[in-house]
């Protein structure tokens, strides 16, 4: 892979100074690139993107081992805000749209850390509006009255309005109908091919990740138990089985799977 502008080494993530969460995480992140990073619900993938945007503190969590390099620099001590300022924005789970604001200040919000002037946030909101039509359409509509799909676009649209170069997506297809999520993804490559904005984004819909990621991260139980391009992590029989639902020309429930053989397949 290219050069990273993420590195996340061996890290671990206790709650409440007991519970242990993530057990030795690594990956990297090229710069200008798509990598999902893939896991059941629990297996410690929101975990992992709130240690890079240091968010864990609101839920008693912190980074006790390893560390968190942002182009060389370590980042572990830096509190979000100056975070977006180097360019890592987090777009949450949930979405969380300003409810009570329009689609429009909820995009201009994303703007707050910038210093560029009111012309430079102009040309940018009308970017973000070439490339989500919809919230031009509903730029003037309460966000508690547009649907979950134009929500996430909004969510998507706020983080880009901060110029950032990676932006960390966290379950975008939850909610979401499948046509809209193909929307989604499908704006997410766009802007990735034509802005050379990084993504990483977590995911449990490994097919659609995949299909649209360059590289990826297959999270289990707090661990990294797979990792490979896109393609071939599509091919791979494992997680044909345990993502996709398909083994040996069959389609099988996630919960048929017994936890102790799909440990002792990743290990073996």
């Amino acid at each position: 892979m290219s050069e990273s502008i993420l590195t996340v080494s061996n890290i671990e993530v206790i709650y409440n100074r007991v519970i242990l969460v993530l057990k030795g995480v690594s990956l990297q992140v090229p710069a200008g690139r798509i990598v999902a990073l893939l896991g059941a619900n629990g297996a410690g993938k929101t975990t992992t993107l709130r240690a890079i945007s240091n968010l864990l503190a609101s839920e008693r969590g912190e980074v006790t081992k390893g560390g968190i390099e942002l182009r060389g620099e370590r980042v572990e001590s830096l509190n979000p805000s100056e975070l977006v300022r180097r360019g890592v924005v987090q777009v949450m789970e949930g979405r969380r749209c300003f409810a009570h604001l329009t689609i429009e200040e909820n995009l201009l919000t994303g703007a707050y850390t910038r210093t560029d002037g009111k012309a430079a946030i102009a040309e940018t909101l009308e970017k973000i509006y070439s490339y989500f039509p919809r919230l031009k359409v509903r730029r003037r509509s309460q966000a508690a009255y547009t649907s979950g799909g134009e929500q996430q676009m909004c969510a998507i649209g706020r983080a880009l309005m901060s110029k950032p170069a990676m932006v960390l997506l966290d379950e975008p297809s939850m909610g979401l109908a499948p046509q809209i999520v193909e929307e989604v993804f499908d704006i997410v490559r766009t802007l990735n091919a034509r802005e050379n904005v990084a993504f990483l984004l977590a995911e449990q819909n490994a097919n659609v990740a995949l299909r649209h990621a360059d590289h990826g991260y297959v999270l289990e139980n707090g661990r990294i138990v797979l990792e490979g391009a896109a393609p071939a992590l599509l091919a791979n029989d494992d997680v044909k089985e345990f993502y996709l639902g398909a083994a040996e020309g069959s389609r099988r429930s996630f919960r048929d799977v017994k936890s102790y053989r799909r440990r002792k397949r990743w290990l073996s």
